[in-house]
């Protein structure tokens, strides 16, 4: 199984703005910095949790079909399947057909449920599932702890920045984001 987004987002979910009023920064000469904080504390904490912030597009690439019939997508939330495509043992790709799968978007993760499945499959990724996940266009469509634990970690970031070098970061992650990331952390029985 490989995941991999073909899409990145096209907004971040807080802007160098509410960054700057959360900082207590009036001046312009750091926006450069803070808008690269801002990009790596939103891929932290995408990471981190498994959440799409904005909308954003992923494949998930299989080998085989799932034995159960039913593939997990461990992004979270998935909005729609953008298509199935099947790739033949010679290489020939098939899209399947949308009626031969039904997606379960309520659950995390995501379940894809296969009715039919094309034989046979190239050895290595014979799936290709194209997806598209996050909670809307913009900011505005992101819960708002998400997006203070974004402001946070920007914060403890553009405070330690010139106490420790590059090699160094990140130097750590305050307690109130860690426990902001723990509570939307997928979790498994």
């Amino acid at each position: 199984m490989t995941l991999y987004r073909t899409v990145e987002p096209a907004a971040e979910p807080v802007t160098l703005a509410e960054v700057k009023a959360h900082l207590r920064i009036a001046h312009g000469s750091e926006d450069t910095l803070l808008a690269g904080l801002i990009r790596a504390a939103r891929e932290d904490l995408e990471r981190a949790t498994g959440i799409a912030l904005i909308d954003q597009s992923w494949r998930l690439a299989l080998d085989a079909w799932p034995s159960q019939g039913c593939a997990l997508i461990m992004i979270h939330p998935v909005r729609e399947v953008l298509s199935v495509t099947a790739y033949g043992t010679a290489g020939e790709a098939s899209l399947v057909d949308p009626a031969d799968y039904q997606l379960d978007t309520l659950s995390r993760p995501a379940r894809l449920h296969f009715e039919k499945r094309p034989e046979p499959l190239r050895v290595f990724n014979g799936i290709e599932i194209d997806f598209a996940a996050g909670y809307g266009e913009a900011g505005t469509d992101v819960p708002d702890l998400l997006k203070r634990g974004i402001l946070l970690l920007v914060g403890h970031w553009y405070e330690f920045r010139a106490h420790f070098g590059p090699a160094d970061q990140p130097v750590s992650y305050p307690a109130t984001y860690e426990r902001i990331v723990a509570s939307h952390r997928s979790r498994r029985l």
